[in-house]
Order: structure tokens, then C-alpha cells, then sequence
């Protein structure tokens, strides 16, 4: 077996999340979550585009998860939208939205394929924001008993659970520069939300482990690959202090059980992470089955002189707030492209970097890519269909780093593309288009593009194409 041939052990599925595409956002008595008030606050979304309709996956499932089973998928990855199976967040659960989400995974087992339910993809249900959000403890305890509702209901149907998607964009973009619900930007606010979702990560993984213990574990961090831009020892340690926050401040307590000194020094002066309580690090770090790693683009960093113009290329969004609390004497610069519309460099080998990382530092930890994928500015042409070859190029050359990342021992053992349809993409609303499969949202009609028959022939082959 080459390098670019994988087993047939290797899962490959795709992945969404449940505001980005189910739409129906106030049927069936699903509560409002921040997402629904963020994106009705005007000026806070592109063209004040709203989740309200997204791409219908409410109504339309049955034919989403026919797609699923035509493009081959070994598994699907999908989120639970908590304001629909708990509106407010505490109390009794709604039988309508748990019916919804035991048809889908039902549909999911009939077609043969993997439920991967991810618990939380960032759609906090409005009354626990409004009672202090993710920097309060509490939100953390109503995620264990949440937990505890939707796994019980769902149970050992569900082939992966996931506890979180992406906390760092959850308690930095929320809470730090407010380009991501629930818009505050507030530096002590951010870091309690950090701890806060590490908390709630590991007690909904406990209950994961006690309802069904055959059940794998997971939860998907997008990790951040830092260079500097520099061997200068400034330059070094801007890198050190942006890895404490993107990388160190999850994989310390979920893996190594302790945050890492240096972050709880660097941010000294913003909080004394009092919120941390005895024995919390212990509960954070539940042992997983798989971490998630989800991969877009590279980050280059250098030290800020003191009096030149600041430089905040980051790709996460303008703001006069930056999301990265403590550092702000850090310049994130701009990097030669190519680009995706996002806007984001592609550096595929730092992929395979990162993953060579994880391998060296968590060795015996398996790993699954939840999420990669790019946007592009999708034309549909004469002919009818979606020549996106620059997607499927990116996807080529991504899959080919995380085939050179096992070919030197990662223990990578599935690939979920970033997006299965083209959805509501968060602050940019609908311009901007991630899918293998095109929605057109006058109509809801999907069309494959040809990224999805690219994805679909390397599904059945495992063999990547040069």
C-alpha cells in the first residue's frame, strides 16, 4: 500500500452543523439560541443573512442523508441544535425535537452509515446567555444535564459523540472580539468561557461514559499551526503565547489534565483564573476514543514593535477587539496566497505538521479530521453544474498532507469534509459557499458539484489521484 492509498478501515464522511442548514427556527417549539438573536441584530451578519430557512435540512433530511448514501459515506457528522430539544436550555426536554434528531440518526443506521453527533456547534440557548452564558459555571452544569438528555434518548444509535465543536471560536469570537454570537467583547468574559466550555467538555463526556460506554468519545478543536516570522527570540516567544491560547489552553486540561502555566502567567493581568475550581482540571481531562482536528489555513506571527501599525491578518474576522486576551502586542500578518474566498492562505503541509505534532506530543491518541474543506465563489455554468476545481485541487492536496502525516505513523483514521451543502456561514451569511453540493437557497434544489463526484470516486477507490 502507497502513501496516497488508504484502507479500507479509513472512515470518510462529511460534516454540518444544525443552525448552518436545518432551518425551521421556530417550529416545533424550538427555543431561540444566541445565534438566532446575533443574526437578527442588525449590521452583525453580511446583508443581515439569518438561519431562519439555512438550507432547509429540517424538512429535506430524508434527501440529504440519500445524498450521503450516494456519495458512499462511511459516516456523517452532525450537530444537535440544543434550543430544539431543550428551548431554554434547563428543564424538560422537547419530545418534537428529539423525535427529529432519533428519525435523522434512524435514516442514518438504514442507509449504513455512522451517526457522529456533535452536542454543541455554538447555538447556546438564549435564556442561559442571558443568565451570564459560557463565563458563568452554571451554563457548564446545564450542558451535563443536557447531555444527559439527548444521550439517553439517542443512546448507543449514535456511533461517535461529540462534546463540543471548535470552543476556541465559541469563547474567543463570542466573548472576546464579538464576531460570533453572542457578540461580547470582554477579555476576562473569554478566558471563563475557555475554562468554562473545558468543563463542559468533560462532564458531558462522564455522562457519555456512563449512559453508553460502547459509544466512542470525542470533541473537535480547531488547532492553530503558528510560525514566527522570525528566529528572534521576540519573535519565538509571540509564538509561544498564541499557541498557549489557540492550542494549550484546550489540549492541557482534555489531555495533560492542567492548564499550562505559561498561558494562566501570560494572562495574569487580564484574571487570576479564580473560576477555576479544585479538581476541575481532573474532570476536564475524560479520556477520548478520537480528537477531533478540524484544519483550514496556517497562522504567521511576530512581535509587535511598539510603535508601527498594528498588523491583525488572524482570518477570524474584523473587529476593534481582538480575540486573542493578553496578547495584544502580537502581529498576526498577512501570508502570501493562494486563497479561498475566506480569505484564509492554503498551506497544506502545515496540515501534515499539525498532525505530526499531535502524534509526538499525545502519542497513542487517535485522530480524526472533523472538518476541512474551502470556499470558493461557486459559478454555476451553462451546462448547469458547479466546476469547482480549485476545491477540489484544495481537497486533493489537504488529503494528500493528511496521507503523508500517516505514511510518517499519525494515527489518523477518518476525513469528514467541510461541507457536505452549502449553509449558513455564520457572520458572512450566505456568501460564502463551502458545500460539495450546491443549494440554491430560492429553491432549496441541490446539485452536486463536481467536487462531490471528485469526493465520491476517491471514497470508493481510497486512492488519491495525482
Amino acid at each position: 500500500m502507497t502513501a496516497r492509498n488508504f484502507p479500507e478501515s479509513f472512515v470518510w464522511g462529511s460534516a454540518t452543523a444544525a443552525y448552518q442548514i436545518e432551518g425551521a427556527a421556530t417550529e416545533d417549539g424550538r427555543g431561540r439560541s444566541i445565534w438566532d438573536t446575533y443574526s437578527h441584530t442588525p449590521g452583525r451578519t453580511r446583508n443581515g443573512d439569518t438561519g431562519d430557512v439555512a438550507a432547509d435540512h429540517y424538512h429535506r433530511w430524508p434527501q440529504d442523508l440519500d445524498h450521503l448514501a450516494e456519495l458512499g459515506l462511511g459516516a456523517y457528522r452532525f450537530s444537535i441544535s440544543w434550543p430544539r430539544v431543550q428551548p431554554g436550555g434547563s428543564g424538560r426536554f422537547h419530545s418534537a425535537g428529539l423525535d427529529f434528531y432519533s428519525r435523522l440518526v434512524d435514516g442514518l443506521l438504514e442507509r449504513g452509515i455512522r451517526p457522529v453527533a456533535t452536542m454543541y456547534h455554538w447555538d447556546l440557548p438564549q435564556e442561559l446567555e442571558d443568565a451570564g452564558g459560557w463565563p458563568a459555571r452554571e451554563t457548564a452544569l446545564r450542558f451535563a444535564q443536557y447531555a444527559a438528555g439527548i444521550v439517553g434518548a439517542l443512546g448507543d444509535r449514535v456511533h461517535t459523540w461529540t462534546t463540543l465543536n471548535e470552543p476556541w471560536c465559541s469563547a474567543y469570537l463570542g466573548y472576546g472580539s464579538g464576531v460570533h454570537a453572542p457578540g461580547r467583547t470582554e477579555p476576562a468574559a473569554a478566558l471563563a468561557a475557555v475554562h468554562h466550555l473545558n468543563l463542559a467538555h468533560g462532564l458531558a463526556g462522564r455522562v457519555v461514559r456512563e449512559l453508553v460506554p460502547s459509544a466512542e468519545l470525542s470533541v473537535t478543536l480547531n488547532l492553530h499551526v503558528v510560525r514566527g516570522a522570525s528566529d528572534s527570540a521576540a519573535d519565538c516567544d509571540a509564538v509561544r503565547r498564541i499557541d498557549a491560547l489557540a492550542n494549550r489552553a484546550f489540549l492541557g486540561p482534555m489531555l495533560d489534565g492542567a492548564y499550562p502555566a505559561d498561558l494562566l502567567a501570560d494572562t495574569a493581568a487580564v484574571t487570576d483564573w479564580s473560576f477555576v475550581r479544585q479538581d476541575d482540571e481532573k474532570l476536564i481531562a475524560v479520556p477520548l476514543d478520537v480528537l477531533g482536528v478540524n484544519y483550514y489555513s496556517s497562522t504567521l506571527v511576530r512581535a509587535w514593535d511598539g510603535h508601527s501599525a498594528r498588523s491583525d491578518a488572524d482570518g477570524h474576522g474584523a473587529s476593534a477587539h481582538s480575540p486573542w486576551v493578553g496578547a495584544e502586542d502580537v502581529d498576526f500578518l498577512p501570508q502570501p496566497g493562494p486563497y479561498t474566498a475566506m480569505g484564509w492562505n492554503i498551506d497544506p503541509p502545515a496540515f501534515t505538521e499539525l498532525l505530526l505534532r499531535l502524534r509526538r506530543e499525545y502519542p497513542g491518541q487517535p485522530l480524526m479530521i472533523t472538518e476541512n474543506g474551502a470556499a470558493f465563489d461557486d459559478v454555476v455554468s451553462a451546462d448547469g453544474r458547479v466546476h469547482d476545481d480549485r476545491r477540489i485541487d484544495y481537497l486533493r492536496r489537504h488529503i494528500g498532507a493528511v496521507a503523508e502525516a500517516r505514511a510518517q505513523g499519525a494515527d489518523v483514521r477518518g476525513y469528514f469534509v467541510w461541507s457536505l451543502l452549502d449553509n449558513f456561514e455564520w457572520g458572512y451569511g450566505y456568501d460564502r459557499r463551502f458545500g460539495i453540493i450546491r443549494v440554491d437557497y430560492d429553491t432549496q434544489e441541490r446539485t452536486w458539484k463536481d467536487s462531490a463526484h471528485w469526493y465520491r470516486h476517491l471514497v470508493a477507490s481510497g486512492q488519491l489521484d495525482d
